[in-house]
This record gives structure tokens, C-alpha cells and sequence, in this order.
């Protein structure tokens, strides 16, 4: 619990440890669900965030610190095997860069500016996993990173976004 409070308030050692301490029965039970190891460290990686996002809507009253960390694993774990699974029963015609659905006028131009404003490489990564489907994994593989350089890059892209349109 003591964790958790620290990382609400933002101390990012807190976070570090609690990873140290939860990550590998995490990575465990993701393993076991997705059974690909890489998709369960996309995963893993993915609950980490929203841990260090949603630390102060821990409610110790509702469970222990562990049960908290693997519902939100097994959660965030379900949430990929369905999107997995409807990526392989959907046509595999690639996102050509025209919109699904056109956004009211004033969203369009808060979502251009707030784009524009990202450095070209963090833009580009954020093209390829939105709007081309791409797994961590794969983008890595088409721009020739490292896994966990993507992940931290795809954060910091969604964090400086996140910034940019509240302030929009």
C-alpha cells in the first residue's frame, strides 16, 4: 500500500519497486493467458503505465496491492487476446493514411496541432501502432529499435499529446 501512495504522489522509485516485487508474477499470469511472451511484456508494460497513471485509485478496501496488479493485468491481458484475435479476422488491408471517420472541424485541427507538435520520430511510431495496428514488437522491427525503446518512446509521445490537448 505504502507503494502505491508514494507513486500517487509521483515518485517514480516507488514505481520501480513495485515492479521489482510484482513484475514477474505479472509477466507469469500474462504468459499464461496471451502465450507469447512478447505480447505479455507489451502487456506488462501497459499495466505498469496505467499503474503509475491510476496509482491513487487504489482502494485497499476492495483487495491487497497483488489482487489490484493482476485484475488489471488479466484485464489489460483480455483486452489484447480480443484485439488479437479480431486483427486475424479482419481484412489485412493496411491503414492508408485517409481518416475512418471524419471528427468535428475544431477536434481535427486540436488533434493536427497537437500531432505537429511532437518530434517527427515520436509522431511516426505513434502512426505506425494507431493507426497501422502495429504491435510494440513490430514496430521495433520496422524502424529498427529496440522493443523497450519504442515503449518508453510511445509514453513519452502519449504523455506530451496528453499535455498538448488539455491545454487545447
Amino acid at each position: 500500500m505504502e507503494l502505491i501512495t508514494r507513486i500517487a504522489r509521483g515518485q517514480n522509485l516507488a514505481l520501480g519497486a513495485l515492479y521489482d516485487r510484482h513484475a514477474a508474477l505479472l509477466l507469469g499470469v500474462l504468459t499464461r493467458l496471451l502465450r507469447d511472451e512478447q505480447e505479455a511484456e507489451d502487456v506488462l508494460h501497459e499495466v505498469f503505465l496505467e499503474v503509475w497513471e491510476h496509482a491513487a485509485d487504489y482502494d485497499p478496501a476492495r483487495g491487497t496491492v497483488r489482487a489490484w496488479l493482476v485484475m488489471r493485468a488479466r484485464s489489460r491481458g483480455l483486452d489484447r487476446l480480443r484485439s488479437l484475435h479480431r486483427a486475424r479476422s479482419a481484412p489485412h488491408d493496411r491503414w492508408d493514411g485517409e481518416p475512418l471517420a471524419a471528427p468535428a472541424p475544431a477536434e481535427t485541427l486540436t488533434i493536427r496541432r497537437a500531432l505537429s507538435n511532437l518530434a517527427p520520430e515520436l509522431r511516426r511510431l505513434l502512426e505506425l501502432g494507431y493507426f497501422q495496428g502495429l504491435s510494440s514488437a513490430e514496430i521495433a522491427a520496422h524502424e529498427q529499435l529496440a522493443v523497450g525503446t519504442v515503449k518508453s518512446r510511445v509514453a513519452r509521445a502519449l504523455t506530451e499529446l496528453r499535455a498538448v490537448m488539455r491545454t487545447s
